[in-house]
C-alpha cells in the first residue's frame, strides 16, 4: 500500500476534488491542515517549493494541484 499525505485546507475547491478521489477509490491518507497547523505550511513548502495547496505526497512523488492522470499512475489505478 502506498503511503499517501495531502496538505490541504478547507476552503481549497481542489483539495476537496483531491480528497473526494481518495475516498472514491478507496485510498487511505492523512490529511494535514495547513490553516490550522503551522508545521503543516512549512512541510508542504519544504516538500513542494511552492505556497499553493493541495500537496500530495505519494511515496515522496509530489504533486501540486489536484492531477487526476498522474493520481492515478501514482497510485496505480486504472
Amino acid at each position: 500500500m502506498k503511503t499517501v499525505h495531502i496538505y490541504s485546507s478547507s476552503t481549497c475547491h481542489f483539495c476537496h476534488m483531491a480528497k473526494n478521489f481518495f475516498a472514491e477509490n478507496n485510498i487511505q491518507f492523512t490529511d494535514h491542515d495547513v490553516a490550522t497547523d503551522p508545521s503543516a505550511i512549512q512541510e508542504a513548502i519544504g516538500k513542494s517549493g511552492q505556497m499553493g495547496v493541495p500537496v500530495i505526497d505519494i511515496d515522496g512523488n509530489i504533486i501540486v494541484g489536484f492531477n487526476e492522470p498522474e493520481l492515478k499512475r501514482l497510485l496505480e489505478i486504472s
